[in-house]
């Protein structure tokens, strides 16, 4: 994984390149997706790979970094999406690094068919499993925790089995539930999940060379909200 961006005004070149200002070559296979984590935690980018391995890395302010490798799936990993941040207590004018820290967790996806939780452990400086949630018959080709926070945590998996889940967590209950999107199957492979900034749209592309529009209604039912015209 190779990280640009562009130089400081008074040393960029006449064409205004972007130039190589780090690199991160901890895989050993193809990296398979790549996200930043919310602004909150500072500069730090998740990395999913073949290997079955992910890897979060930390751009330092003196330049340097800091890499957290874990084995997160039996095979290869397809996606990452990180959780949003709960309100840490330093926007409370308190300071608790610790439980900050303990608060970051992250999703994935794998090859194994699995979607799985995982949370930061400060005293073991890495990430250990949270949850594991298996629904799909495939491949999970993508991931993505919905950025609010709403009055639960939602998940999107979509699947090589051509389905797309959502996952739901009750936090009195403190478990996670599974609803599909859809009544049956979707046409086609469902590559990619997005949902927006609000939350409460999601995105779905898949190998029918569509991008449909989702919504939750009352009733806890998803219903289309249109599809994206070409």
């Amino acid at each position: 994984m190779v990280l640009f961006g562009k130089l400081p005004g008074h040393i960029q070149n006449l064409n205004d390149n972007w130039v190589t200002i780090a690199e991160h070559s901890v895989h050993q296979a193809s990296v398979n997706s790549v996200s930043w984590a919310p602004h909150e935690y500072g500069a730090i980018l998740l990395c999913t790979s073949s290997d079955g391995k992910a890897s979060v890395v930390e751009f330092l302010e003196d330049g340097t970094t800091s890499t957290i490798s874990f084995q997160a799936h039996a095979i290869g990993v397809n996606s990452g999406s990180w959780a949003p941040p709960a309100a840490p207590s330093s926007a409370l004018g308190q300071t608790n690094g610790a439980k900050d820290q303990e608060a970051r967790r992250l999703c994935t996806g794998g090859c194994d068919n699995l979607v799985k939780i995982w949370r930061f452990d400060p005293a073991a400086k890495t990430y250990v499993e949270e949850a594991k949630l298996s629904g799909h018959s495939d491949w999970v080709r993508d991931v993505a925790w919905s950025p609010s926070l709403l009055t639960k945590s939602y998940i999107a998996s979509a699947s090589q089995d051509r389905t797309v889940l959502i996952w739901t967590k009750d936090e009195k209950s403190n478990t996670w539930k599974q609803h599909p999107l859809i009544e049956g199957k979707f046409p086609d492979v469902c590559w990619r999940a997005s949902w927006s900034l609000s939350g409460n749209v999601l995105a779905i592309s898949g190998g029918d060379n569509r991008v449909t529009l989702w919504k939750e209604d009352l009733t806890g039912n998803w219903k289309s909200a249109g599809e994206v015209d070409q």
